[in-house]
């Protein structure tokens, strides 16, 4: 079996948080539904995915805010995603929601549809975190959606929290993150703060106006984050991503480990046969056609392997190079491997068969984006 992934953007949210780059904005209710009708139509016209052998394994509604739309429409979108392409028996099946824009209905009802999984962009337990940084709900609001779902019978809910934030210092945020532990969610994201260039916060930063934690109390907060979640049993499997036992987010996982994926809706990235497509940015959404297409060459796909591959605590395996490109992976970065070694950010780690694999430190993680710049 081939794994494929799919992924379903939808740009629609009640207003746009203060720190947010993705493609995303309010819209009315005209503009959704022709929104909805476009996407089905990408969906069935879709050339890709067709092999036999293909299989989809995981479906990922992300946003924007997917849970704003009416569950009918959603489901609809579901519905049509199975249509066109071949399912494996239990995919996983993820819609992102804002607390506050569902309910125990609409909860339901995507549950009856197949939706086995949801992730909740909490980002702070502080209300008055979450009103600086222009997020919609309080904590009141995420609790009542989160008891919302397991009464709807949802067994893998994820929590996004966000480090860093204005306001916050490392012992709030430890806090909170004890706060949300006490509610055992199967999964826990753990982001950090990105100033992205066309946003509010960016341009207070530059403006001198922006107060956030200093570098040190932010990595505090990051190594805080580790040693509190693998006490409480969550495994970090990815710089960002902890999981009980079992629960490792499939579609993240795949995409780390270079498993094929198909995007649909305005600014939707797919990688697929070698090539990397991307929609056009349009709240209307109205052109089917690609707005760039990127082949990537021997090379590209190589360091990118490597590049997502060391994001994985489980590392890159030699064997897994070998397998898709067929030469080691010392071969190709062979002087770039060793100089990370020297420095501390990476560990080889020979396994009883024989086969290598390297892996960031605990330093290294600390260092990611340096560590990366290896294998742009």
């Amino acid at each position: 079996m081939e794994e494929l992934e799919l992924y379903v953007h939808v740009p629609f949210c009640v207003k746009k948080c203060r720190y947010c780059d993705f493609y995303s904005g309010p819209a009315s209710k005209e503009v959704q539904e022709a929104y909805i009708e476009t996407l089905l139509e990408e969906i069935r016209s879709c050339p890709f995915g067709q092999n036999e052998n293909e299989r989809v394994v995981s479906v990922y509604f992300g946003g924007g805010t997917p849970s704003i739309l009416p569950e009918e429409a959603l489901i609809k979108v579901l519905s049509g995603l199975r249509e066109q392409f071949r399912f494996d028996e239990n995919p996983e099946i993820t819609v992102e929601c804002n607390p506050g824009t569902v309910a125990l209905k609409k909860l339901k009802a995507y549950r009856e549809a197949g939706v086995n999984r949801l992730s909740f962009g909490l980002q702070s337990v502080r209300n008055d975190v979450l009103k600086t940084i222009g997020r919609i709900h309080t904590y009141e609001e995420f609790l009542e959606s989160f008891h919302a779902a397991r009464g709807a019978g949802f067994t893998n809910l994820s929590v996004d929290l966000i480090q860093g934030l204005p306001g916050d210092t490392p012992e709030t945020f430890q806090n909170g993150l004890k706060t949300v532990l006490a509610l055992r969610p199967e999964h826990l994201s753990v982001y950090s703060l990105i100033l992205e260039e066309n946003t509010e916060f960016y341009a207070l930063h530059e403006a001198g106006k922006l107060l956030l934690p200093t570098e040190e109390e932010e990595r505090e907060m990051a190594h805080a984050a580790v040693r509190i979640l693998e006490d409480a049993g969550y495994g970090q499997y990815e710089i960002s991503n902890f999981a009980l036992p079992g629960f490792r987010s499939v579609h993240n996982t795949g995409y780390w480990t270079g498993v094929p994926y198909l995007g649909f809706g305005s600014a939707a990235a797919s990688f697929y046969g070698g090539k990397r497509f991307r929609n056009a940015l349009s709240l209307q959404y109205l052109d089917l056609p690609y707005e760039e297409t990127e082949e990537l060459s021997e090379e590209d796909r190589m360091n990118e392997f490597m590049m997502l591959g060391l994001r994985m605590n489980d590392g890159v395996s030699d064997r897994a190079f070998r397998e898709k490109f067929g030469r080691s992976f010392y071969e190709f970065k062979g002087s770039s491997l060793r100089k990370l070694t020297e420095e501390g950010l990476l560990e080889s780690i020979k396994k009883p068969d024989g086969n290598d694999t390297v892996r960031l430190t605990s330093y290294g993680r600390d260092l990611a984006n340096y560590a990366f710049r290896e294998f742009v």
